[in-house]
Formats: structure tokens, sequence, C-alpha cells
């Protein structure tokens, strides 16, 4: 039987339950995969609360890796054994194997460990797109990216610096300085401590930066416009401190001709040939130690519930993945 976490309503960490089902053989365009490693993101807490709405009862999780056991009869890309990772609907990772459509998936080079594979894909996937899609970076540029400790700060700014650009970025508290400065950041600032568009104005000789890219939302969101230069650019990606409200375009875009932009992996990584090529990219990057991936903490698939908790609490200071240990049960939790 297979082990798999469901919601059947939106809530607190709580409405995640446990079932043990039995998989059907996988479609003909799908994959058995025997989960090695499942990554932990807070879009999975987005999905959970009810922020981003999904069809009820449903799987949760949308990354992870493993071993294929089985093919489908049309799949021609992929073989029993492969080592593979994946990131996107359908949601459903939270468990210990599932069927998934080969779409969205990607061979593991030899060399990364399914662990750091089932963390980069989500995280990683989406520095690639922002930093080469939404806004193609040059090395003569300031930017400034929010709660730049985080699991997707730290692959960030290890990529943008590879690229030859100042960062500036943003954390929560003073544990985080160290983190963000240790993954490229020229200069950090701890927004709950101070302002962080008078500092940024500050280290920029009033200019302002070109862009900003923010995952926070609500909390960080006027000072991100104050601190943008003419024809600057605002991209917003999460939101962690709560969504935006109504934006006054007159008020906070108008005044410098500013450009704002929501996107999401999908519109970037919506076919196999842009999947591949993120993850060309991304893999590239891993192996010429460029961005390097330490994980933060592993959670046992059943403990599922306190890394939600931890997640919304901000305990969690970069890359997290579950670990499903009863597929082998020689493996030993640490």
């Amino acid at each position: 039987m297979t082990r798999v976490i469901k919601i059947e309503k939106t809530g607190g960490p709580e409405v995640l339950k446990f079932e043990n089902v039995k998989l059907n053989k996988p479609d003909q365009e799908e994959v058995l995969i025997e989960h090695k490693a499942i990554g932990l993101n807070f879009i999975d807490v987005y999905h959970r609360s009810g922020l981003y709405p999904i069809e009820l009862p449903s799987g949760i999780g949308g990354e992870g890796s493993g071993i294929i056991k089985e093919v489908g009869s049309k799949v021609k890309d992929f073989s029993v054994g492969d080592k593979v990772a994946y990131a996107g609907a359908p949601l459903g990772s939270y468990s210990t194997e599932r069927n998934y459509p080969t779409k969205n998936l990607v061979k593991i080079p030899e060399g990364i460990s399914f662990e750091v594979a089932a963390t980069l894909m989500t995280k990683g996937l989406t520095t690639f797109y922002l930093l080469h899609k939404t806004y193609p970076i040059s090395s003569s540029e300031t930017i400034l990216f929010h709660a730049a400790a985080g699991g997707v700060g730290q692959i960030f700014c290890q990529w943008a610096k590879s690229l030859g650009c100042k960062i500036i970025g943003t954390v929560g508290s003073d544990e985080k300085i160290n983190i963000a400065k240790k993954n490229g950041c020229d200069f950090v600032i701890n927004y709950s401590k101070e302002n962080f568009a008078k500092k940024v104005l500050e280290f920029t000789k009033e200019k302002g930066v070109s862009v900003v890219f923010d995952g926070v939302g609500k909390k960080t969101f006027a000072g991100s416009i104050e601190c943008l230069k003419v024809r600057g650019m605002m991209i917003s990606f999460g939101n962690s401190s709560g969504p935006l409200e109504n934006i006054d375009v007159r008020k906070m875009i108008q005044p410098k001709g500013l450009y704002f932009t929501r996107p999401v992996m999908g519109q970037y990584l919506s076919t196999k040939d842009e999947i591949r090529e993120g993850a060309d990219k991304l893999f590239e990057k891993i192996k010429l130690g460029k961005v390097k991936i330490e994980i933060f903490k592993k959670y046992k698939l059943e403990d599922i519930i306190q890394a939600h908790k931890d997640l919304e609490a901000r305990k969690i200071i970069g890359p997290a993945v579950i670990i499903p240990w009863w597929i082998k049960s020689k493996y030993l939790f640490n």
C-alpha cells in the first residue's frame, strides 16, 4: 500500500491527513515514482490554507525525486531505474510513491543527490525564470531581493552573484544576516528593525535599484516601490507576509513609470523544452559550484504537521526536505 497525505478541507496544519491507498498502474504517458525525497515549500502552505484555491479533496506537495519503478505504454524518454525529479502539478508529492506525467519530469545527473534534487526543482527553477526570463539580469546592475536567507533566497543570491550583479538582500532577523552574506549578498538589511527603503537608497547613492524580487508580499511592497529607480521593475512572486492589497497605480506605479509583474512558474515552464532548459542551467550551476545547496532540515513524512508549523513560524532557514524513510527500513533518520 502507498502512504499519502491528503486534505479534504482547507485550514491549519491539522487538516493534513494520512491515508493508505492502492495505486493504479501508470497511464500511458505516466511513470510510477518511488519517492526518495520530497520538497517542502511555502506554496504548500498556500494550498493547504486555501490562499491558492485547489479542488478538494486533494493530494498536496508539488516537488519530489525518486526512482522510476514502472512506465506507461507510450513513455519513450524514461526507463525503469531512472533517477528523476519534478516540480509542478498535479499535486501529490507528499507520498511514498505516485504516478506522475512525464511532461514535468527530468533525469537527475550523476553527482546530485535525491535530497538536493528534490529541493532544487521548485526553488531552483523559480530562480531560473526570475533571473533569465522575467528580468534578465546584467552584470552592471544592483538588485534587491527580499528574504535573502530563505530557501529560494539562498539559491537566488548565489546564482545572481555568478552573473556579476550587486545584490542587496533583506532578512527578518539578525541571525539571518550572515547566511545572506555567505550566499552572495553585498549588503544585508534586517527589515524588521530598519527602514530598508532608506538603507537601499543610501547604498545606491539615492539612485535606487533597477529591480526588486519580492516573495514576502504585503509587509515589503510599499518600501520596495520607494527604492526602485525610474522605470524600475517590481517583481512580486510570493506572499509569505500576506497577499498584496489593491495597488494604487496613480500613487505607486505612475510617478516613476514603474513596471509591475506577478509571475508564476507555469507561465515560464509550461513545456518539456522550457523545463529542460531550466533544469540544464540549474544542474550546470550546481556542477560548477556556482550554486551550493545545504539542506537545512529533514523531516519524516509522518512529521508533516510539525513541518508545516515550522514553515509558518519561519523556523526553516534554507532548503528543507521530507524523507519517506519507511520505504527502506535500513535507513535511520537523523
